[in-house]
């Protein structure tokens, strides 16, 4: 990690828009994937997920979904069908009980390669809205299960009761294995659209900062939520601690359907998420 952020810093002194920016404010960049050449991204940073892994979601995660193109990284939904390799016909695991594949994307993280502790992230991307899609740019931590090892959510997109909904959230444990408490903020996808027609063709940025007092997350530089740090305490399982006092490793994926992705549409795949950049600042001191 040592050895990526060196060389990585260097780029926050080039003489760049985002770079002289954020050193105005007094932020200096410390980490960012620009995603500047073309095919797979750079697998001594991000790290992929592979199979049925979570929230009984539809697709099967591989790597061939998730590659750069002209200075983005695009995941791609996608229909395939094809033997699950997982199927047991007794499992009692849902991800051994499907015969098959249907769909397929990807995930990605930095799990082992890059965490940080309090700063600012960035990150710029253009979202499907479609039936089915459910994307995400969030944050986990490591040492103790989830969700004791906190989790941020600075962007999902899903339906709730069929309603489309940004969300920004934050998740940490109580004294029940695998039960969350969750600081949720939802904000119906019509409040956008409202102001904005054509919202969902552009690329939007979205913001999380981080210190010791706050956790607030931004869209386009507009507060979604606020989560004041002496007010988050694990439980037992997590030993009374705060989460977010401990480094978290970043993650970006698109699901599809699952818990709550909702119904696929299936006319509409494939479909795409794309990601211009992810970049974390850091002042002194913070």
């Amino acid at each position: 990690m040592n050895a990526i952020i060196t060389m990585l810093c260097g780029v926050a002194f080039m003489c760049i828009p985002f770079g002289c920016q954020a050193q105005a404010d007094g932020w200096k960049l410390v980490w960012h994937d620009e995603f500047d050449t073309e095919g797979a991204p750079d697998k001594t940073v991000w790290h992929f997920e592979k199979g049925f892994v979570r929230n009984h979601e539809d697709q099967w995660y591989q790597e061939d979904n998730a590659y750069c193109h002209g200075g983005l990284l695009v995941f791609e939904g996608r229909a395939e069908k094809r033997p699950n390799p997982m199927w047991q016909e007794d499992s009692r695991d849902w991800r051994g009980t499907r015969d098959s594949i249907r769909y397929t994307s990807s995930s990605i993280n930095t799990r082992g390669t890059f965490q940080f502790l309090y700063g600012r992230m960035e990150v710029r991307a253009r979202i499907p809205v479609t039936g089915g899609a459910w994307p995400a740019i969030w944050l986990l931590g490591t040492g103790v299960e989830w969700p004791s090892c906190g989790e941020i959510d600075i962007m999902e997109y899903y339906r709730i009761d069929g309603v489309p909904h940004i969300l920004a959230n934050a998740a940490w444990g109580n004294d029940k294995h695998y039960d969350a408490v969750w600081n949720s903020v939802r904000t119906p996808f019509s409040h956008f659209l409202d102001k904005d027609p054509l919202w969902a063709s552009k690329f939007h940025v979205w913001r999380m900062d981080w210190d010791r007092e706050y956790i607030r997350i931004f869209l386009d530089g507009k507060l979604l939520n606020e989560l004041r740090m002496a007010d988050i305490r694990n439980g037992s399982i997590g030993n009374y601690g705060n989460p977010f006092d401990k480094p978290q490793y970043i993650l970006l994926n698109l699901a599809m359907g699952g818990d709550n992705g909702g119904e696929i549409d299936d006319v509409s795949l494939p479909i795409r998420y794309e990601v211009d950049y992810v970049r974390v600042y850091q002042k002194e001191g913070l």
